[in-house]
């Protein structure tokens, strides 16, 4: 299988829920979205800040309180801001919202702006990712010089396929820094598993039902499928369909 092949670091990553709590529902819709989440066995979980409407600081920090307080405190809770504030603030913000204990917060401002990414970076104690945005292997390499992020992002279409999603985890690694995917679970998690730096698996469910025979959702984690290669069939329902 090809996450053995490409190192075999591990058979099984840990996944988060990514998706159903996004800025664009309301307070109560965001508690019952979290409710179904920590219910199917998810024990990491993405949510969206930098709401619509230029909202306060405040009414960032309650929409996170909300969903803390309804998946609890032993979830490991995420954020990602896609990249909408400026430098300071996220620095801000982010310094309001440590009470809540976020595992990392993703894309707080322009990926290509290293220099202010590792002042948010040096400015909060909660993990910094980015990487999501960056096209083939060289933004990496200027992130990790400058010290932008706590936590790599690589997007296997952005970087230009597996052998360079593979120097990037293997630069990171030298910095001590780990990786996640982005998007494309059915076939991304299984670099992540085959890193040794590999963190935790993005479970968007996109792409899953095109597909049969990839990574099974067990526990909150995905166990890597045994078929040979990247172990990937179209389903039969997508295959009917065209």
């Amino acid at each position: 299988p090809l996450w053995r092949l490409l190192g075999g670091a591990r058979d099984r990553v840990p996944t988060y829920a990514s998706g159903p709590l996004h800025r664009g529902i309301t307070n109560d819709a965001v508690a019952v979205a979290a409710e179904r989440i920590v219910a199917k066995g998810f024990r990491y979980v993405k949510m969206h800040l930098a709401l619509h409407g230029n909202p306060t600081p405040q009414q960032e920090l309650e929409r996170a309180r909300i969903v803390r307080k309804v998946v609890g405190p032993d979830v490991r809770l995420v954020c990602d801001i896609n990249e909408r504030w400026r430098v300071s603030q996220a620095i801000d913000i982010g310094r309001r919202l440590e009470e809540i204990g976020f595992f990392w917060m993703e894309d707080p401002t322009r990926f290509d702006d290293y220099e202010g990414l590792a002042r948010i970076t040096d400015a909060l104690s909660t993990p910094i990712m980015a990487g999501e945005s960056c096209w083939g292997v060289t933004p990496f390499r200027h992130m990790l010089e400058k010290r932008s992020v706590d936590i790599l992002m690589i997007d296997l279409m952005h970087v230009g396929g597996i052998t360079p999603w593979m120097k990037i985890a293997g630069m990171a690694e030298a910095f001590n820094i780990p990786v996640v995917n982005h998007i494309m679970p059915e076939f991304q998690a299984q670099l992540v598993a085959a890193v040794p730096n590999g963190l935790i698996a993005e479970y968007k469910s996109w792409t899953l039902p095109l597909f049969e025979g990839g990574p099974e959702f067990i526990d909150g984690d995905f166990v890597m499928s045994e078929r040979p290669g990247h172990g990937l069939c179209f389903s039969k329902a997508f295959a009917d369909r065209v």
